[in-house]
């Protein structure tokens, strides 16, 4: 059942140096504040994986977090390029990244085979692309009924699955609503499960297309208000366009960055 915690006891319990982390959030309910307490516990050699990393990922990769980024898409959205990303990749800043690109229907194919328990997923996709001449976790496969060739990837199964949702009650059950992505099937693939909320109420009550969570599947929940900030959530607050921009420049400049990086986990000069 699920534990609720603050959100630096629920990051310094379940993410531990050298692990396989799933910050996944797609353009709503990202878990930026989650991201952020990450690097101020000073996590290192994590292998990321989502499927659009945005700022959050730049954050995590500029402060040295990452070894490796499993991936299939990543920007600023709207507004440009991932710098501390493109760094890491082209010049080893601040230490060296290894990327695994995948494409979105792959990766989400790679967190419903983790979640249902299966070791890869089948799919039609990657045709004339030269993504399978690239990354080795994709591979052909016939189908042994029909002879089609088709595409098989590996499934996703990380050491934890953060996610950012509306609400949870206090026994932990959580309710997500709006654009919900793969939330949930990157919750069930893992093997520990971090949710943090706007807010923890005494009951959930019933919302049309909404996605709930029971606490049997939620290792911890914890309440942050804004936690998805700059990033949206459905209900409680808009995108803050103005922020992905200034990340731009903060991103794009490692004097910069640093200063901001400092600022964030309380270094002074």
């Amino acid at each position: 059942m699920a534990e609720l915690l603050s959100l630096e006891e629920a990051v310094a319990r379940l993410v531990h140096d050298g692990d396989t982390v799933a910050l996944e959030g797609f353009t709503h309910l990202i878990p930026v504040a989650a991201g952020q307490e990450i690097i101020r516990q000073r996590r290192r050699d994590l292998t990321l994986v989502r499927m659009t990393p945005d700022i959050v990922y730049d954050q995590l990769i500029g402060a040295g977090c990452a070894r490796k980024l499993i991936f299939s898409w990543g920007g600023n959205p709207g507004v440009g390029s991932l710098h501390r990303f493109r760094d890491a990749v082209q010049h080893e800043w601040p230490v060296p990244l290894e990327i695994e690109e995948h494409s979105h229907a792959g990766m989400a194919n790679r967190y419903v085979a983790g979640a249902s328990g299966l070791p890869f997923a089948v799919l039609r996709g990657y045709t004339g692309t030269d993504l399978p001449a690239q990354t080795a976790t994709i591979k052909p496969i016939t189908c042994p009924f029909t002879g089609e060739k088709l595409t098989a990837v590996p499934a996703l199964n990380p050491d934890v699955s953060i996610v950012h949702a509306q609400r949870a009650d206090r026994s932990g059950n959580v309710q997500m609503w709006g654009i919900t992505g793969v939330q949930k099937e990157a919750v069930l693939a893992a093997k520990r499960s971090l949710v943090t909320v706007e807010e923890i109420v005494d009951e959930l009550a019933p919302r049309p297309g909404a996605v709930v969570l029971p606490a049997w599947v939620v290792t911890a929940v914890a309440e942050v208000p804004g936690g998805a900030k700059p990033s949206y959530a459905a209900g409680y607050y808009e995108r803050d366009n103005s922020a992905y921009q200034a990340w731009d420049k903060i991103g794009s400049d490692r004097e910069e960055f640093t200063k901001w990086l400092n600022e964030l986990t309380g270094v002074t000069a």
